[in-house]
């Protein structure tokens, strides 16, 4: 048994006007959204949606999950930028310094992405969204591949990838340090295939641990993999 990737979703304080900017980035249509919040069809092969939940938490440092955005030319990265700029994106600094060739922004609550500059041969398989940056633990890694079963296509100097047997978005993380808990950040929401209880029983046995607040909305577990980071196992439907 492994479980589904269902959708990355962002911590919202305002989901509708998060999901208004980046359906207009990713030019990727609203749907219904069966648990919560407001949903995105990704249109990548790796078949999740970006989901935006409220929330509450307050943003304390750079996130630790962000996307990685594509592009075929300098041309369709500089009209990437612009279209985000016009949504409401501002440029970040991440200390990627002046001579970066990729562009860094943050989206109209802060949440850090990329545009990728064109000629990037690791992504240029994955489709637009090319990446789910991560910053995390080899150990990590390895516990995300063997709950997707998605399988490694990235492991050295204790960095690893991901993608997903469909191909689409790779996930990658890049090794210690790891940064400090953002507060507000972007999670996973899983689904079991089978039965939600032996799935997650399948995870803590992983290395996943139970979070204290137990279940969420609508009977989602609440559980954190090895680096802390909290993602849900929700109820088949």
């Amino acid at each position: 048994m492994t479980s589904r990737l269902i959708a990355i979703s962002f911590d919202a304080h305002q989901p509708e006007r998060l999901a208004d900017f980046w359906s207009g980035v990713l030019r990727s249509e609203k749907v219904d959204d069966s648990y919560d919040g407001v949903s995105l069809v990704s249109g990548n092969a790796a078949g999740y949606r970006v989901s935006f939940r409220p929330t509450q938490a307050r943003k304390v440092a750079q996130n630790r999950l962000h996307f990685d955005l594509t592009s075929s030319s300098l041309e369709d990265q500089r009209e990437t930028v612009a279209r985000a700029l016009d949504l409401g994106a501002l440029h970040a600094d991440v200390g990627q310094g002046p001579d970066a060739s990729h562009v860094v922004l943050a989206d109209p609550e802060g949440n850090e992405f990329c545009v990728i500059e064109p000629g990037n041969d690791f992504l240029a398989d994955a489709g637009f969204v090319g990446a789910l940056a991560c910053d995390g633990s080899q150990a990590v890694g390895y516990f995300w591949s063997a709950a997707l079963g998605w399988p490694l296509v990235w492991d050295q100097d204790e960095e690893t990838a991901i993608q997903s047997p469909n191909g689409g978005t790779k996930f990658t993380w890049g090794g210690p340090p790891l940064m400090q808990n953002p507060g507000k950040d972007l999670h996973f929401d899983l689904a079991a295939d089978g039965d939600q209880q032996a799935e997650v029983e399948r995870l803590l046995s992983l290395g996943a641990k139970r979070l204290d607040s137990g279940h969420g909305q609508d009977g989602a577990v609440l559980l954190a993999d090895p680096d802390g980071n909290e993602f849900r196992v929700l109820t088949h439907r």
